[in-house]
C-alpha cells in the first residue's frame, strides 16, 4: 500500500501502526456503543446527546496538547494517546450506566482526538509539501480499510461474547499497538525543534477560517445526514451498515488519488472542486427524493471530506516549521467550536423544517469556496 519513497520510514511506520490503532477502536466502540447503551446501560435519547456532546470536549481541548509537549515528546504523546483510547474502551464494558458512559466516552475521545492532533503534527513536520499530501491521503485510506475489518471482527465477535468482553479484547488490541510506540524512537534530530507555547499569527487567518468552516460543516454532516436516511427514508439497520461498508471501500481507493491530486493541482485547485461540490451536495440532501440517491450524496460528502487535507499542507506551506506542532493543536481546538452549539442550533431548525440545516450547510460551503481562492503559496513553495 505504501509504494514509493516518502522518506522518514521510522516516522512513517511509526503513524502507520498508531493509525491502525485509533481507526480500529474508535470504530469498533462507535459501532457497539449506540447498543451497549440502550440494551445493557438503558439510557433515553436526552442522555445519548448529552454523551455526544462530551464527546466533543476533548476535541476542544485540543490546544492543551502545547502544554503537555513541555514534559513529554511529541511520539510519546502519541503513543500514550492510543494507550488511552485502548483504556476507554475497556472502561466502557466495565461501566454501563450513565455516569460511567459518560466517563468513558472522555477517556476514549482523550485519547482518539490528542492521536490526531499529535499524528497530523509529525506528518507535516517529518514529510516535505511534496510527499505530506500523500502520506495523509494513504493514511486515510488506510483507515478506511481498518475501518471495514473492525466492523466485520466485531458483527463476527457478537455471535460469541457479550458486549463487556468484546470492548476488553478491542481494548487490550489498541493498548499494545500503543505500548509498541513507546518501544520507537522515530525521531529526527536535524528537524527544527517546534515551539512550546500557543501560536496565534496574523497570517495564518485564512488557515484557521478554513479549519472553522470545515468543523462546522462536519458537524451538520454528522448530526443530520444518517438521521436524514432513517427519518425521513426509512433506511434499516441492515442499509445504514451496508452503506458504512461501501462507503469505506471507495475511501480506502480513492484517498490516495486525492492525496495524488494536491500535488499535482495545488490546494486552491482541490478545495475550490471540494465546495463546489458540497454545495451541490447539501442542496441535494434537502431536496432528495429518494433514498438512492441520499446514500449517493452521503458517500460524495464522505469523499470531499478527503479533501480537507488541503487546508493542512496549505498551512504547511506557509508556516514557520517551528509552529506547526502549536499550530495543530489550535486547529483542533478551531474545529470544534462548532461542535458545541452547531447540532442544537440544527436541530431546533430541523424542527421548522429539516431541509433547512442542509441548506445553512450549502451556504457554509459557498462561503468557504469564496475563502479559498484568496490562497496564495509563496513562491519559494511551489
Amino acid at each position: 500500500m505504501f509504494q514509493g519513497d516518502l522518506g522518514q520510514p521510522k516516522m512513517l511506520k511509526f503513524l502507520l501502526l498508531l493509525t491502525i490503532a485509533a481507526a480500529a477502536g474508535l470504530q469498533g466502540w462507535m459501532i457497539l456503543f449506540n447498543n451497549f447503551a440502550v440494551d445493557v446501560a438503558g439510557l433515553n435519547g436526552q442522555q445519548i446527546g448529552v454523551i455526544g456532546s462530551v464527546r466533543e470536549i476533548p476535541g476542544l481541548l485540543a490546544l492543551f496538547v502545547v502544554y503537555v509537549l513541555l514534559i513529554m515528546r511529541e511520539h510519546r504523546l502519541a503513543a500514550l494517546s492510543i494507550v488511552i483510547t485502548g483504556v476507554g474502551s475497556i472502561l466502557t464494558g466495565f461501566m454501563p450506566s450513565y455516569a460511567g458512559l459518560v466517563l468513558s466516552t472522555l477517556v476514549i475521545s482523550f485519547g482518539f482526538h490528542y492521536f490526531e492532533t499529535t499524528n497530523q503534527s509529525l506528518t507535516l513536520q517529518y514529510f516535505d509539501k511534496h510527499r505530506a499530501p500523500l502520506v495523509f491521503g494513504k493514511l486515510r485510506s488506510l483507515s478506511a480499510a481498518v475501518n471495514i475489518v473492525a466492523g466485520t471482527v466485531v458483527f463476527c465477535l457478537g455471535f460469541f461474547f457479550e458486549y463487556k468482553t468484546i470492548f476488553i479484547l478491542l481494548g487490550v488490541f489498541v493498548i499494545i499497538l500503543g505500548l509498541w510506540g513507546f518501544t520507537q524512537n522515530p525521531l529526527d534530530k536535524h528537524l527544527p525543534p517546534q515551539r512550546q507555547n500557543m501560536v496565534l499569527r496574523r497570517k495564518y487567518c485564512l488557515f484557521y477560517f478554513l479549519t472553522f468552516m470545515s468543523g462546522a460543516r462536519r458537524q451538520i454532516f454528522i448530526a443530520f445526514a444518517v438521521f436524514l436516511l432513517v427519518k425521513e427514508f426509512d433506511c434499516s439497520v441492515v442499509q445504514v451498515a451496508a452503506l458504512f461498508v461501501v462507503n469505506n471501500m471507495v475511501n480506502y481507493f480513492l484517498s490516495p488519488m486525492i492525496g495524488r491530486a494536491i500535488v499535482h493541482y495545488g490546494e486552491r485547485k482541490v478545495l475550490t472542486l471540494e465546495y463546489v461540490s458540497l454545495v451541490v451536495v447539501f442542496v441535494g440532501y434537502a431536496w432528495a427524493d429518494s433514498l438512492a440517491l441520499v446514500m449517493f450524496l452521503y458517500i460524495a460528502d464522505h469523499i470531499f471530506f478527503n479533501f480537507a487535507i488541503a487546508i493542512r499542507t496549505y498551512f504547511q506551506k506557509i508556516a514557520a516549521p517551528e509552529d506547526i506542532a502549536p499550530s495543530m493543536a489550535v486547529s483542533f481546538t478551531i474545529n470544534h467550536l462548532a461542535a458545541v452549539v452547531l447540532p442544537v442550533i440544527g436541530g431546533a431548525l430541523w424542527m421548522i423544517d429539516y431541509r433547512i440545516p442542509f441548506l445553512a450547510g450549502a451556504a457554509m460551503s459557498a462561503i468557504s469556496l469564496i475563502a479559498v481562492q484568496f490562497i496564495r503559496i509563496p513562491v519559494a513553495q511551489n
